[in-house]
């Protein structure tokens, strides 16, 4: 892997599992739940300007990058929950770099986004910690990736997105020795 790919993909691309078990899912769980304080502790001392730094060349700054995880796990949540009510509804999807261009992403403080992460979270644990293995099975068709997605591999998707985008925050940290 290259220094640009390496600077993508700090931890390495999500890789499709065909079974993920109860062990993993707890694990997975267990990211999510804690993903909230870890980023607030790594980031919350940050000064706007490091806080406007790109994590990469051609990357999006920190704060971007911040309220995209609260638009991306905003928007997971919704489908989680559709998964559960509808049988296999069609999901919505967006635009995230248009998203992260708005103002709301590009220069408020990122306090409100760590405090929607740490509400949003503490929701979705706690629906997760409430399922069977059938909800679990539940699915969404996700028309981007033409294919139905579970529950199961979407926990399994979202704490990898926490893990490879803290990921890219500490190391910008690390490489600029703050």
């Amino acid at each position: 892997m290259d220094k640009l790919e390496h600077k993508k993909y700090p931890i390495g691309k999500f890789l499709d599992r065909e079974s993920i078990s109860d062990q993993d899912l707890d694990r997975y769980i267990k990211t999510i739940k804690d993903f909230p304080g870890k980023l607030k502790l790594l980031v919350e001392h940050w000064t706007d300007d490091q806080l406007d730094t790109q994590y990469r060349e051609g990357g999006w700054k920190v704060r971007q990058l911040i309220n995209h995880i609260s638009d991306s796990h905003m928007n997971s949540f919704i489908r989680f929950k559709l998964a559960l009510t509808e049988d296999n509804p069609t999901v919505k999807t967006y635009d995230e770099a248009k998203w992260a261009e708005l103002q709301d992403s590009f220069s408020i403080e990122i306090k409100p986004a760590l405090q929607l992460l740490k509400g949003l979270h503490k929701r979705w644990v706690y629906e997760m910690k409430a399922l069977t293995n059938r909800d679990f099975a539940c699915t969404f068709y996700h028309p981007e990736q033409n294919r139905n997605i579970s529950l199961r591999e979407s926990i399994a998707f979202y704490a990898w997105h926490c893990n490879h985008h803290y990921a890219h925050i500490e190391n910008l940290k690390k490489e600029k020795g703050w």
